[in-house]
């Protein structure tokens, strides 16, 4: 068990139990992990504690010979067993290995894609380096490259140049043996994410949630908003579209998770994942919708229409709901805390308010990401963040904070009539960055990545400092301007109302017959 295997796919396993001991089966669970609901010893009928390979699975299975299997609520590992299980002779029960391959396997979902004319990053894949550097070259960078068939977005990286490339090639195999790599083109739009329920016919979407980082940063490391409140009507029902062709092309019977991204005022999908999320505990707490109980009866042949779901996105709720990541980097010796494609999240926190500047703030202060009132602020920015980066530095002197700057960030500063104190860079003369985060004059460190992830570099050793000694370090822009807004909005008293789940469900009406809301389901 990996970080990001935890609670999330507990959860959904835990409920789908639920769902079929209500439905009259005895429940059978197979897990190796000892902090979980799911490993109670009076969660399932039986409960057996292995590891999750094929050969020890098939033993079970040969001894409890049950009418199948489900693996579409324990995450990418339960999903990777399916095949091998199928290749026995045991039934998977829901949607088949052959259209779990469809989604996983990436030359198959492309036909698919061209097949809906549903619009994808242009991509393919490689298993030499002299392919990886084709596809690149035909692309354009940067581009998006990871191993397929792997959980977590492990060894998933965006690379910029030739060179980047091979030296990922050269150990992406290591990670997936036997497996292409995946090389896309990264788009860096907004990223949005459903989870939607399909019984073979009808889909259902409780609802849609964006991401306030961009693509680029994993969806588990992401701050995710329900509703979506920047997309207009016309992409809600474009999600809705293709989520609902896509499904049903893959004959989903049970959960399905969709990335998109909208680029340029298009919409493209990044991935589809026939199994449950980390995403779907939150969204059936904020929106009321038992997801996982109704995709374990759509599994079992059971059709929403008569489960009281007619399908189609159900209307938004009355208030917004935030997701945010939390993360153990002081735990995690060496490990780089800057935030990309893989995913480095060990748990999550929800805030609900009538607005998002009040949820956002709840979630952000339970995930320890709010910023104090008032301090230093360290800033060492790429180049190429520059000109989206010295705003919201600018911003936060205006708000009272004293800036201090490595040497070209501060002469972005000073062109932009913002005052910062100039330290050295680590490779420069001591006192250093460094030593001046370990000093204790640093409240906050802002920082994005400059090839910094080997620990030898500025970056890596900037950020770790800043994670030894507790200190706040931001390196998505996206949450920096997320966090500096609504801090200047609670420093102006915004109210905060402090409420139970219940209380807000009950102050929305859950809607069932959802076809007025959003087309024909």
């Amino acid at each position: 068990i990996r970080i990001c295997q935890g609670v999330e796919f507990d959860y959904c396993s835990v409920h789908s139990l639920w769902a079929l001991q209500d439905e009259g089966f005895e429940t059978i669970i197979i897990n190796n992990n000892p902090e979980t609901v799911s490993t109670d010893f009076d969660t399932a009928d039986r409960l057996y504690f292995e590891p999750l390979q094929p050969e020890d699975v098939l033993e079970i299975l040969e001894k409890e010979n049950p009418e199948g299997v489900i693996v579409q609520f324990g995450g990418q590992t339960a999903i990777n067993l399916a095949e091998p299980l199928a290749a026995a002779g045991i039934p998977i029960i829901g949607t088949s290995v052959d259209d779990i391959d469809r989604a996983e396997d990436r030359d198959r979902f492309d036909q698919l894609l061209r097949k809906l004319r549903i619009p994808c990053p242009a991509g393919a894949t490689a298993t030499s380096v002299e392919q990886s550097l084709a596809i690149a070259g035909t692309v354009g960078y940067p581009v998006v490259v990871r191993p397929s068939y792997v959980l977590g977005g492990r060894a998933m990286e965006i690379v910029h140049n030739d060179e980047e490339l091979k030296q990922y090639m050269a150990t992406a195999v290591r990670v997936s043996p036997g497996h292409p790599v995946l090389i896309d083109k990264y788009l860096l739009g907004k990223e949005l994410e459903v989870d939607a329920i399909c019984d073979g016919e009808t889909v259902l979407i409780p609802g849609i949630m964006e991401h306030i980082e961009r693509a680029g940063v994993h969806s588990g490391d992401s701050i995710a908003v329900y509703p979506a409140l920047s997309i207009d009507q016309a992409t809600k029902e474009k999600i809705l579209d293709h989520t609902r062709r896509l499904a049903r092309a893959l004959r989903v019977k049970g959960i399905v998770n969709i990335q998109y991204v909208l680029f340029e005022g298009r919409l493209y999908v990044i991935e589809v994942n026939p199994r449950s999320s980390r995403t779907v505990p939150f969204l059936s707490k904020v929106t009321g919708i038992p997801m996982v109980s109704l995709a374990t009866r759509a599994a079992l042949g059971r059709k929403l229409p008569e489960m009281g779901y007619p399908g189609g996105l159900i209307p938004d709720m009355p208030y917004v709901a935030v997701e945010a990541p939390v993360f153990s980097f002081s735990k995690l010796a060496d490990l780089d805390t800057f935030l990309g494609p893989e995913m480095k999240s060990t748990g999550e926190v929800m805030g609900i308010d009538v607005d998002l500047p009040r949820a956002l703030y709840k979630a952000l202060l339970a995930a320890h990401l709010s910023l104090p009132s008032s301090g230093s602020v360290l800033a060492t920015i790429s180049d190429r963040d520059k000109s989206e980066a010295i705003p919201l530095l600018v911003q936060l002197s205006e708000m009272g904070y004293k800036l201090f700057a490595t040497a070209g960030t501060g002469t972005a500063l000073a062109q932009a009539g913002c005052k910062a104190t100039v330290v050295n860079k680590v490779s420069e003369r001591t006192p250093h960055v460094v030593d001046l985060i370990r000093s204790g004059e640093i409240d906050v460190v802002i920082n994005s990545l400059t090839r910094g992830k080997v620990p030898e570099r500025d970056g890596f050793r900037i950020r770790r400092a800043a994670t030894e000694l507790n200190i706040p370090c931001l390196t998505s822009l996206d949450t920096t301007r997320a966090i500096i807004s609504v801090m200047d909005q609670m420093r102006r008293g915004a109210p905060l109302s402090c409420l139970a789940i219940q209380d807000y469900l009950a102050s929305g009406k859950i809607v069932t017959n959802c076809e007025s809301a959003a087309g024909n389901g």
